[in-house]
Parts: C-alpha cells; sequence; structure tokens
C-alpha cells in the first residue's frame, strides 16, 4: 500500500517492494526493532541489494532536530534515480495508523531540512512485521506525501536441511573452549 504522487509513481512504484525479504539476518534470542536495524545496517551490501538498485545510505539513526525537540531516522537514503531522500522506519510490530503520521512528519522534516531545489519529494518506507490491508490503506488515504508500508519476514528458524550440516551449540562451546585451551597454552 502507498501513496506516490502520478509524476514520480512509475519508477517509485518500481523501487518499493511488498514484502522485503530480510532472511540473511540472523537471531538467537528475542529482538527488538533495534536489533533488526542492527543488522541491517551491518549487512548493509545485502540491505541495498534486497532494497534494489539506486539507494545510497546517507546514516542510520540520522538526526533532525525540529524546534526544541531531536528525532532520529531509523535509516536514511538517498536514491540517485529517483533523486530523492528515502527514509525507513522499522516496527517490529503489525502496522498501527499511527506510524503513518510519524512517518510523515518525517517526510516534511527532511524536505524542510535536507532536500534541495534539484531534489524530488522524499519518500518514505515503513517496514512492519505485518499489516491489514483495509487499515493502511484509510492511515494513508488522505497523505499526501509519498509513503508505501511494506512488510518484512525474517527465517525464525533453521530450515530441516541445512540443521545437520550446521554445529550444535555444545559443538560451538566445545570449540571455543579448545580455542580458550590453545591460546592459554601458548602463553
Amino acid at each position: 500500500m502507498s501513496t506516490l504522487p502520478p509524476d514520480h509513481s512509475d519508477l517509485a512504484k518500481q523501487t518499493l517492494k511488498d514484502p522485503y525479504c530480510f532472511d540473511f539476518l540472523s537471531f538467537t534470542k528475542p529482538y527488538n526493532e533495534w536489533d533488526i536495524e542492527s543488522q541491517l545496517v551491518s549487512h548493509i551490501t545485502k540491505f541495498l541489494l534486497e532494497l534494489g538498485k539506486g539507494f545510497a545510505f546517507i546514516g542510520r539513526q540520522y538526526h533532525l532536530g525540529v524546534g526544541e525537540s531531536d528525532y532520529f531516522l531509523d535509516v536514511l537514503f538517498y536514491h540517485v534515480k529517483l533523486r530523492c531522500y528515502v527514509v525507513v522506519e522499522i516496527k517490529n510490530t503489525k502496522f498501527i495508523p499511527e506510524y503513518a503520521g510519524k512517518l510523515n512528519f518525517y517526510l516534511s522534516a527532511v524536505d524542510s531540512f535536507l532536500k534541495t531545489d534539484i531534489d524530488n519529494p522524499t519518500i518514505g518506507i515503513l517496514l512492519c512485521r505485518d499489516k491489514n490491508k483495509i487499515e493502511t490503506e484509510f492511515a494513508l488515504r488522505d497523505i499526501n506525501k509519498p509513503m508505501g508500508v511494506s512488510e518484512f519476514t525474517l527465517t525464525e528458524v533453521i530450515p530441516e536441511n541445512l540443521k545437520s550440516s550446521l554445529p550444535t551449540i555444545e559443538e560451538i562451546e566445545a570449540d571455543i573452549k579448545k580455542f580458550e585451551n590453545i591460546e592459554e597454552a601458548k602463553k
């Protein structure tokens, strides 16, 4: 679901996808939005490939001062073909309408503080674990800024065909212990 102006929409629609597949991320414990963001940035090349061609990484937790308050964009890109900034907000929850309002605010701030005369309006991508199509449509209906809400997927468990080729936790711990013993013996 997205809100894109007609003159900007064809290339932008090709740029936005739904869902995004983040199977290259791995978590061994419960994770939150910060964990997802951290791994996306540490795997920036794979993340950029998943987003598509034309994205240039600007920053993570990009600071914007608005009025007397500080705001931090999860991830900020510049799209060289679209000639615009792209704000990516990550929510490790189901979409709720308030997220669209916050992203709309961020787009206005980026357009005011970063965008130049040669840039097109900033695009927002809201990545959520799940979304209800009707709620998303209602939330975006009267927003005039280009934004899209996409789901993302993560592999929650190790696929069966890979389990036999990976060491168990006990085997990894034993190898670490052996390495520590070797290092200790060298001293």
